[in-house]
């Protein structure tokens, strides 16, 4: 019989640090929260100092009466729940469920699985952190407010089945703002002259710069005349050569957002993805022999500090498979997001000794590469800056200016390892110059004029919508992937593209909320809520009086708004066919899941078809049905015949219209690349150029 009870949430976690522990120690899973407010009702008194009513969580019984019995039986119970607020909260509602006694040190935390974390935590256990709790509960009890309070006033004014809350209606409202950019922006003419010049046998570009010595830009076609007016033959002096050497620092190593965003643009994950696969690397993979260990640490963070025991292995590593030369001689110092708790270290391999290579046959292929982004990240953060020599040339032809800009690594240092991607997935590229100097002259081959128009912002990728929320300080790291989980849920928003558009629901509640609740969609407003949480986790405000101060001003607006609020019809649109069933006309319906066909003659006839798509494409595999765009289980687009299930033609990627020139029988696709589209043959290797 053991000795000690250890709870923490998961089933994995707890495999993993059961080997860890010895036979003295048993590790049961509370399968997360066992307690909660109610669903059913608010579960907050208002009256008496917003005091929450908390309920086991349905199904938790049986799971609660296992680990009742267990804690009688132990000597003592330990609480490891996760490092963070949440992780706090499940172990106070543990305490109180198995009527612990909270003045004892129940709680150990870690901020890795391994077996020296693990161990080192159960010397130095802790009692409960109430100030974390609070900050907890004090979340908890403002988003059950909004939700409960706003929800059912949505419910009765548009429709059944919405909801509000602080975070997503921040979030929500970012997306329409930039749509209402998008849709009032005027796009302004440019124009760039690009030159192709050569020294020798070497050519380079080189674009327009300005005239008479001063910079131009070009507006017209007038501009540009201007200029191609003036340049007097085809040679060119060289006037000026500035040569540099060039820093470029590594990247800090990963916090949960910059971890979702380089997932996002390096491995196609959704931010649910990526989070669900870091939880698996966090609680523990089986390695064989080794048994069952934990990869990275705690992957809920917005810390990027890192550990003296980690620096130094990680510098060790670095000196013996890089070189001397590529390993840093100091600890880096990063400063953190502007309101980060630094409540554990950045997301790192536990040990820089297992390399992904050492991890692949471990790993299915989805848990390598993202382990193989963390791994490749930290190492690269810990090591000594790439140097870049750059040379800027400037050219001049009777007072036109072209320049040049050129760069090469000279040393790579970090980039030998990693190199961070950026929103625009562009790819910094050496541009090497030939050897020019002062004086010298040379000539233009070809000098293209080509028109532009300044391009609207672009809309939200999951991954510029996380940064965004991140810097203007909504949020926090385990709030980000639910909230963009909850938006598309409601159909607020759809992700067209793998970018974000609002749908006509989502800009009807966006405008509902922001005549009637105008602080929920205050920027600022939510920031500073998420500031005052914080001071509550430090122990510097009281939960009571955020809450109090906020509910002040709300509970005005709440009885404002289901007097005032006008009920809104969201009116059926004609589909202009007629219903195949009685012969009525087919109107589009909002559903939960989107709009779809149904008959107007709804609920005595009760025909619905889901919206068609055709592509104008005769199915390759049949010859009579047309392919349509159908969306998976997971919202992601491929393309079947409309005669299914008759004829199962299916596929990932669109086809096109034109059987293959070569092989004369098999149908063309456009396969998305990461350059662009690209027409290739399903069966033999014919393929077109990619257009961008």
């Amino acid at each position: 019989m053991a000795d000690y009870l250890v709870i923490v949430e998961s089933p994995a976690k707890a495999k993993t640090i059961e080997k860890y522990l010895g036979k003295k120690f048993q590790v049961k899973a509370s399968m997360g929260h066992v307690r909660d407010l109610p669903k059913s009702q608010m579960g907050v008194d208002v009256e008496h100092d917003f005091e929450p009513r908390y309920i086991t969580i349905r199904g938790k019984g049986p799971v609660l009466k296992e680990l009742k019995q267990a804690a009688k039986k132990a000597k003592k119970v330990y609480l490891a729940a996760d490092p963070d607020r949440e992780g706090e909260a499940i172990a106070w509602h543990l305490a109180n469920s198995l009527e612990l006694d909270q003045s004892d040190d129940l709680r150990v935390v870690f901020n890795e699985i391994t077996k020296d974390a693990v161990k080192e935590s159960f010397k130095n256990p802790r009692k409960i952190d109430m100030d974390l709790v609070d900050a907890q509960q004090a979340r908890r009890i403002l988003d059950r407010l909004v939700g409960y309070n706003i929800s059912p006033i949505l419910w009765k004014k548009v429709k059944k089945g919405l909801s509000a809350g602080r975070v997503q209606s921040v979030a929500l409202r970012l997306i329409i703002d930039r749509e209402k950019e998008i849709n009032n922006f005027k796009p302004e003419e440019y124009w760039t002259i690009d030159g192709n010049f050569k020294k020798g046998k070497k050519s380079f570009q080189a674009n327009f710069y300005g005239l008479n010595g001063k910079k131009k830009k070009l507006s017209n076609a007038d501009d540009v005349k201007e200029v191609m007016t003036q340049i007097k033959g085809k040679t060119f002096d060289v006037i000026d050569v500035t040569k540099k050497e060039r820093l470029r620092n590594p990247a800090a190593p990963f916090t949960t957002s910059s971890l979702q965003q380089e997932a996002a643009r390096k491995l196609n994950f959704r931010t649910r993805k990526t989070m669900m696969l870091a939880q698996q690397l966090y609680e523990g993979i089986p390695l064989g022999r080794q048994g069952t260990v934990g990869l990275i640490t705690y992957m809920r963070t917005d810390s990027t500090r890192i550990s003296d025991t980690a620096t130094a292995e990680s510098n060790a590593f670095i000196k013996e498979n890089y070189g001397n030369e590529f390993a840093r001689n100091h600890k880096r110092k990063d400063k953190n997001q502007k309101g980060s708790q630094d409540a554990h270290e950045a997301i790192r391999p536990t040990s820089v000794l297992r390399t992904p290579q050492d991890m692949k046959e471990y790993l299915s292929r989805d848990q390598l590469r993202l382990y193989k982004l963390i791994w490749e990240r930290f190492v690269a953060s810990q090591m000594t800056p790439a140097v870049l020599d750059t040379m800027r040339v400037d050219l001049n032809n009777n007072g036109v200016t072209f320049r040049a800009n050129g760069s090469k690594v000279k040393f790579a240092g970090f980039m030998k390892v990693y190199v961070e991607s950026n929103d625009d997935n562009k790819e910094e590229k050496e541009n090497i110059l030939p050897d020019l100097e002062k004086g010298d002259k040379v000539n233009y081959e070809t000098l293209e004029q080509r028109q532009h128009f300044t391009q609207p912002p672009p809309r939200y990728t999951e991954a510029r919508l996380v940064k965004t929320l991140e810097e203007i300080g909504i949020g926090r790291p385990s709030t980000y992937s639910p909230t963009l989980d909850t938006i598309q849920r409601r159909n607020y928003v759809s992700l067209t593209n793998k970018r974000f558009m609002p749908t006509e629901l989502g800009e009807i509640v966006n405008e509902l909320i922001e005549e009637y609740f105008p602080e929920i969609l205050d920027v600022s407003f939510t920031a500073n809520m998420e500031s005052e949480l914080d001071e509550v986790e430090h122990g510097q405000m009281k939960w009571v009086r955020v809450i109090d101060e906020f509910y002040k001003s709300f509970e005005p607006n709440v009885e404002r708004a289901d007097k005032e609020m006008e009920k809104i019809e969201i009116k059926d649109e004609p589909a202009g066919i007629d219903c195949d069933v009685c012969g009525a006309p087919m109107v589009y319906k909002m559903g939960k899941y989107g709009k779809f066909l149904a008959c107007s003659r709804f609920p005595d006839c009760r025909n619905t078809k889901p919206i068609v798509k055709e592509i104008g494409v005769t199915c390759p595999k049949c010859k009579k049905g047309h392919v349509i765009e159908r969306k998976s289980k997971k919202k992601r687009i491929f393309y079947g015949c409309d005669r299914y299930p008759e004829c199962d033609y299916v596929s990932w990627d669109k086809p096109v219209e034109r059987p293959c020139p070569k092989c004369k029988e098999h149908a063309l696709v456009e396969k998305k690349l990461k350059k662009g589209i690209q027409v290739q043959c399903t069966n033999c290797d014919y393929k077109e150029e990619t257009q961008k």
